[in-house]
C-alpha cells in the first residue's frame, strides 16, 4: 500500500484542525462574547454662514461663497442665515445644497428671524407666515432644523441699545411677560403642523427677549409641548451664569452655536470654557453639530480657522 508523501499528510492534518476549530467556534454562543464598545464619535463642526457675512459692509459674501469657504476649511457642515439670502428661487435653493454635497457638507440648520411678542394678532400672523415659509425653504434645502427666537418687546431705541442694556429692555406699557409667553405660545402652536408634515424641528434660541434665559426658552417649551419644537443653544448669548444655563438648556437641544471672538467682540467678548461646555453636553449624550458663529473684528481668513481648529479639539 502506498504512503501519502510527508507534504500532503501535514496539510490534511492543518485541514483538519483549522475545520475543528471551526466547530468550537460555532459552539460558541454569542452571551459569551465580549461585545468592544465602540469609541463615542467627535460632534461634527459645522459653520454658520453669518461667521463671514457678519452684517458687516466689507464682507457681504453671498451664501454660495460661504459655502465654498466652509468647504475649503474642513468644515463638516453649513449653517444658513436666511436674512443673507439673495434669492430664495427653487433654482437657487437646490444648487447651494447641491454646492454643500460637493464640497461633502451637510446642509445642517437654517437661522431665521422672528417676533411673536406683540399684541397685535396681524402682525403676530405675519410672523407665523414667515415662520412657516423658512420651515418650507429648508424642507426643499434637505435642512433638518431652523432656529427660531420668541422676539423681544421692542421697546430699546436700536440693537446697539438692547446690548448695552445685556439685553434687557422695559415691557411695552400695560402688559405683561405672560401676555407675551401666551403671544409665542400661540404663534408656535401655528407653526406645528408644517413643522411636523416637513420633519423640520424648530429650535428656540436663548437670544434676547423672552428666550433670554434659559427659564424663559424651557417656559416656551413646556407649554408648547411639541417634539418639533426643542432649543437650539447659544454659547455667546447667556451673559449671567452661563455654564448653569447651558446645563439646563443642554437636554433639550437639538443644535448648538458656538461663539468666538477673536479680535474682540463687536458688541461684547464672552470667555467660554469650550471643554467645559463639551463635558456638559456629553453628559446628557448630545451628539448632534456644534456650529461656528464668529462674532469678532478679526479677518475670517485668519479667525475661523483658528476657531475651527478650537472647537474640533474641545469636542473630540
Amino acid at each position: 500500500m502506498s504512503t501519502l508523501p510527508r507534504r500532503q499528510m501535514l496539510a490534511s492534518s492543518l485541514m483538519g484542525i483549522a475545520a475543528a476549530s471551526c466547530l468550537d467556534l460555532d459552539r460558541v454562543s454569542a452571551d459569551d462574547v465580549e461585545p468592544t464598545p465602540s469609541p463615542r464619535k467627535p460632534n461634527p463642526i459645522a459653520v454658520s454662514t453669518y461667521s463671514y457675512w457678519r452684517y458687516r459692509d466689507d464682507s457681504k459674501l453671498t451664501i454660495e461663497q460661504c459655502v465654498d469657504l466652509a468647504g475649503d476649511a474642513g468644515f463638516d457642515a453649513v449653517e444658513v442665515l436666511h436674512v443673507q439670502m439673495e434669492d430664495e428661487s427653487n433654482a437657487t435653493l437646490q444648487r447651494i445644497k447641491q454646492r454643500a454635497f460637493r464640497h461633502g457638507m451637510d446642509l445642517c440648520a437654517m437661522s431665521t428671524h422672528q417676533s411673536f411678542v406683540t399684541p397685535d394678532p396681524a402682525k403676530r400672523q405675519q410672523n407665523v407666515d414667515h415662520t412657516i415659509h423658512c420651515i418650507e425653504l429648508a424642507y426643499a434645502m434637505g435642512i433638518p432644523t431652523i432656529r427660531v427666537n420668541t422676539g423681544r418687546w421692542g421697546t430699546s431705541g436700536n440693537f446697539d441699545e438692547l446690548m448695552a442694556n445685556k439685553g434687557i429692555e422695559p415691557r411695552l406699557e400695560g402688559y405683561t411677560d405672560d401676555d407675551g409667553f401666551g403671544w409665542v405660545r400661540e404663534g408656535f402652536e401655528k407653526c406645528l403642523p408644517v413643522a411636523e408634515k416637513c420633519g423640520v424641528v424648530m429650535g428656540l434660541e436663548n437670544h434676547w427677549g423672552l428666550g433670554r434665559t434659559a427659564d424663559g426658552v424651557l417656559r416656551v417649551i413646556g407649554e408648547v409641548d411639541s417634539p418639533w419644537l426643542r432649543a437650539t443653544m447659544d454659547t455667546g448669548n447667556f451673559l449671567e451664569d452661563q455654564y448653569d444655563q447651558y446645563a439646563k438648556l443642554a437636554p433639550e437641544a437639538v443644535f448648538v452655536q458656538a461663539k468666538t471672538y477673536y479680535g474682540g467682540g463687536t458688541w461684547y467678548t464672552l470667555d467660554i470654557d469650550y471643554p467645559k461646555v463639551a463635558k456638559i453636553l456629553r453628559d446628557v449624550d448630545y451628539r448632534g453639530y456644534i456650529s461656528l458663529e464668529f462674532e469678532g473684528k478679526q479677518d475670517h481668513e485668519t479667525a475661523i480657522p483658528k476657531s475651527l481648529a478650537m472647537l474640533r479639539k474641545a469636542f473630540a
